[in-house]
């Protein structure tokens, strides 16, 4: 069983009784990259700063590693980049994650390897005494990185943390996110970059109109039941109906002379190795078999529509 580094029971920031969330219950596990996605507006930002006790909350709980948020314990193993960060421009880079390790109570014994390891880390080995006023916007998101793993947190809130950063430098990140993971820290990342999300993170929770629209393994959650693309030589009269126990939707994509291609719908992902065998009994060739995956755009559109419907509904009412 996952042990829940953050945890929360209807946690509730609204503004004069409207926007911000409404009743979030979550659950993150540890060790996780923990996609938090929604539209924009849809309260990810109040819900963030919330946990970390930058609001107030005006309704339900929460805890992060055990501790009420709001208290000092529940930030003490915390980092965080903000989306919209600003730094003192006429400091150092070196000079910013020294103010920052005085902040963290770092040991001064510890500091300097640490900042030049964090430095070389995150792409800026060598630059560190530059002023920030002349770092590009990536480099300065690269800094707000250093910062907040500074103090060798167990979990990290990164808002947008690629917003600013180049095509490398996403991948860069990506791969900083993955190694931090393998190390066991939990990344709490909110972006709007579904494709990213998509490749680092397992575990996801949406957002939408500042509810809480679903939470789990990201493809698990597609709406849809397993599909599989698969290319036969022609099939009998009557094949689909006699596999009915297993095949839920058959869809004829494309016929090439005596080859027939297929999208199949099963009722589950296992039935695919038991539709193998079968077309292999009834001696049909089968000369190709991809499963279609979902893709995290489509899981998220499919609960976002979903979500739209409802209110739709409600409003008509």
């Amino acid at each position: 069983m996952n042990e829940y580094v953050i945890e929360t029971h209807q946690l509730t920031k609204q503004y004069d009784g409207k926007a911000g969330c409404r009743n979030i219950t979550l659950s993150v596990p540890k060790g996780v990259v923990f996609g938090f996605l929604g539209p924009n507006g849809a309260g990810k930002s109040t819900f963030v700063r919330t946990l970390l006790g930058l609001l107030v909350p005006t309704g339900g709980s929460g805890h992060i590693l055990g501790h009420p948020i709001g208290s000092v314990e529940s930030r003490q193993k915390v980092g965080y980049l903000p989306e919209l960060f600003r730094y003192p421009d006429w400091l150092t880079g070196q000079q910013l994650l020294e103010s920052h390790a005085d902040l963290c109570k770092i040991p001064r014994s510890e500091r300097k390897n640490r900042i030049a390891s964090l430095l070389e880390r995150v792409g800026l080995s060598g630059r560190g005494n530059e002023k920030i006023r002349g770092y590009s916007k990536g480099m300065q998101q690269r800094i707000g990185l250093a910062c907040a793993l500074l103090s060798d947190p167990e979990i990290v809130f990164l808002d947008e943390p690629t917003s600013a950063l180049d095509p490398i430098g996403r991948r860069e990140v990506r791969e900083l996110m993955a190694e931090l993971r393998d190390e066991g820290k939990t990344i709490f990342l909110n972006s709007h970059l579904l494709s990213e999300v998509e490749t680092v993170c397992d575990h996801i929770a949406i957002i939408h109109r500042s509810d809480l629209v679903v939470q789990g393994e990201w493809r698990s959650l597609s709406g849809v039941n397993p599909q599989a693309e698969i290319t036969l030589s022609p099939v009998p009269d009557g094949l689909w109906k006699s596999l009915n126990t297993i095949v839920t939707e058959v869809e004829l994509l494309q016929q090439e002379g005596e080859k027939t291609h297929w999208l199949i719908t099963l009722t589950e992902e296992d039935d695919i190795a038991i539709l193998v065998r079968r077309l292999s009994e009834l001696g049909i060739s089968l000369y190709r078999v991809v499963p279609r995956i979902p893709k995290l755009e489509d899981v998220f559109m499919y609960w976002v529509n979903r979500e739209e419907a409802q209110h739709s509904h409600v409003d008509h009412r």
